[in-house]
């Protein structure tokens, strides 16, 4: 293993940044603003406390057994058939997972830019990309996630400072909102866009220093939290409450409604679409390559490369069962909400019957 732990404290917070930020920031600001209207900022600001808890699950097993994957020491800690059976149920999460960023990706493609595309060759072409993308071995996925983040924040946090200049505070007061009834629900609402943490499992044991993974987490979360957060407060600021309940892609509003200064661009929409379908790639890429890592793994095989095209068949499968964009939606919140299963309650469950039982993975 030590050959190939290479990656750094910096590329493993820009994995984790750019897995986190992909198809779902379109529709973030309206998930808030159905939970608490004014208090939208509020509610995603409690949704990534959440997942960092389970993040911080994640990274101190990680940190536990730093040599080890997350189907490896899962049998370790509960057991070889029960630690098997959780992997699979995983695997098969984040199967689905892949689909749905893939079809997602295709229904936004074919409404709001390429209206004469079918929608099969959108979520066609990019599940072949990232089946062609996770051929490659763990540095090469680090290298392509490190490149491609800036080109996600810098744009993404230049639309959303250009838009607050048409921002009214009133918009988003009071901090609570004004049906503050609905915040628990939203609460796990929101903790949802931030599923790609679970990156972080695949990422330590490759990290050169993995006693530093915290410290990568934190950063990650911290980073996509005040994005979304600041993304959210943008737009509920510019639209109001009410008016962002009507919209089906507020951000992409947002960027509508948002010019350069002296016009030099008076809609920042191309540009915020170039920097979205970036940010769906390497979510989904995250996705594909990690469902073929735990496959590789709970298989005992040494490589995962040659699984790249034999799971892509199923997942464009999975991607256009759902008949249309409202059964996508719910399908997607269902298995999303379900999923913290997955993403908070089973890493909390295996850290504290590691600690109990004392399991403890070899030094690196």
């Amino acid at each position: 293993m030590n050959e190939q732990r290479q990656i750094t404290v910096l590329q493993a917070s820009a994995i984790t940044i750019s897995t986190i930020v992909g198809v779902g920031v379109l529709a973030l600001p309206l998930s808030a603003v159905k939970a608490a209207d004014a208090g939208a900022p509020f509610v995603t600001f409690l949704g990534m406390l959440l997942a960092f808890v389970g993040l911080f699950f994640m990274t101190r097993l990680g940190m536990r057994f730093p040599n080890d994957s997350y189907v490896e020491y899962s049998e370790v800690i509960i057991g070889k058939w029960f630690g098997r059976i959780a992997s699979v149920i995983s695997i098969a999460f984040f199967a689905v997972l892949s689909s749905l960023v893939a079809r997602e990706f295709g229904e936004v493609v074919v409404t709001a830019v390429l209206k004469n595309t079918p929608l099969e060759v959108t979520v066609l072409v990019m599940l072949l990309l990232a089946a062609f993308s996770s051929r490659r071995n763990i540095m090469t996925f680090a290298y392509i996630h490190l490149f491609y983040s800036p080109f996600i924040l810098i744009p993404a946090l230049l639309i959303v400072a250009l838009s607050l200049k048409n921002a009214d505070l009133v918009n988003v007061l009071p901090v609570w909102g004004n049906e503050p009834g609905g915040i628990p629900a939203g609460i796990i609402t929101l903790s949802t866009v931030f599923h790609g943490y679970f990156i972080m499992m695949m990422v330590i044991p490759a990290m050169c220093k993995p006693e530093r993974a915290m410290r990568s987490s934190l950063w990650a979360m911290v980073i996509t939290g005040a994005l979304y957060i600041l993304i959210v407060a943008a737009t509920v600021g510019v639209f109001g409450a009410e008016e962002t309940k009507k919209l089906l892609w507020p951000t992409l509003e947002l960027a509508k409604a948002t010019s350069l200064p002296a016009n030099v661009l008076e809609r920042l929409d191309a540009v915020f679409l170039a920097v979205w379908v970036t940010a769906v790639f390497t979510s989904l890429f995250s996705c594909y390559y990690f469902t073929l890592y735990s496959i590789s793994k709970l298989f005992r095989l040494a490589d995962h490369g040659m699984l790249s095209f034999f799971i892509l068949p199923l997942l464009f499968v999975l991607a256009m069962l759902p008949q249309s964009l409202i059964q996508l939606n719910e399908v997607n919140s269902m298995i999303s909400k379900y999923g913290l299963l997955i993403t908070i309650a089973y890493p909390g469950i295996l850290l504290i019957i590691a600690i109990l039982r004392k399991k403890r993975g070899a030094a690196k």
